[in-house]
């Protein structure tokens, strides 16, 4: 069985909801699933002014943590098409653990939102791709086998990089359906991958 790490940052709860759903895929799998978020960086009169969420459902993760799992996979919103501050933070923090190479061979993934439909979403994910990369993490994106990100009917989020949403520019538009859906399937295929090479 193995043992998953959903971490996240989220400014207005787009990512949170997206985290939820990639952690109800890992688990459908039987997974064993803990969701963390990374600790806020901004300024607090920053976080006050444009309104962040605060009510946080999650606990903190500590970077020294994440050896203890098998698969991480990691949601973060765009910021001019590179991930948050918050989640580079976390990550600058990760040295001691990169130079005794304690993440090698583990599995990682990424899901991302952005405010439109071109907003960053791709270079974002390639962006934590990179850094599980250069951790020693195997990168598993959303496959086109998950055909809902193919749809032409409806504005939707996904890439083969990993699930994403779209929030609009006021954060008014919440994770579709499927764009749940798509983050349900990537959680239930990186843990399934997981499993596979922790057997």
């Amino acid at each position: 069985m193995a043992k998953v790490l959903v971490l996240y940052y989220s400014s207005y709860g787009h990512i949170e909801a997206m985290a939820q759903a990639v952690a109800e895929g890992a688990t459908s799998v039987g997974a064993t699933v803990d969701i963390k978020r990374v600790p806020e960086t901004a300024p607090q009169e920053v976080v006050e002014a444009a309104h962040f969420k605060t009510d946080y459902v999650h606990p903190e993760c500590d970077p020294m943590e994440l050896p203890n799992y098998d698969a991480i996979i990691i949601g973060v919103p765009t910021r001019f098409g590179n991930m948050a501050s918050q989640m580079q933070a976390f990550w600058d923090r990760t040295g001691p653990l990169w130079a005794k190479g304690a993440l090698v061979g583990k599995v990682g993934g990424a899901f991302t939102s952005s405010a439109s439909q071109h907003g960053g979403n791709e270079t974002t994910l390639i962006s934590v791709i990179k850094t599980l990369l250069h951790h020693g993490l195997m990168a598993v994106g959303l496959p086109y086998a998950f055909a809902g990100q193919m749809k032409m009917d409806e504005i939707v989020g996904g890439t083969p990089y990993g699930a994403s949403t779209m929030a609009n520019g006021d954060g008014s538009r919440m994770p579709s359906q499927t764009e749940l859906d798509g983050a349900r399937f990537q959680g239930r295929h990186i843990a399934e991958i997981a499993a596979k090479i922790t057997a």
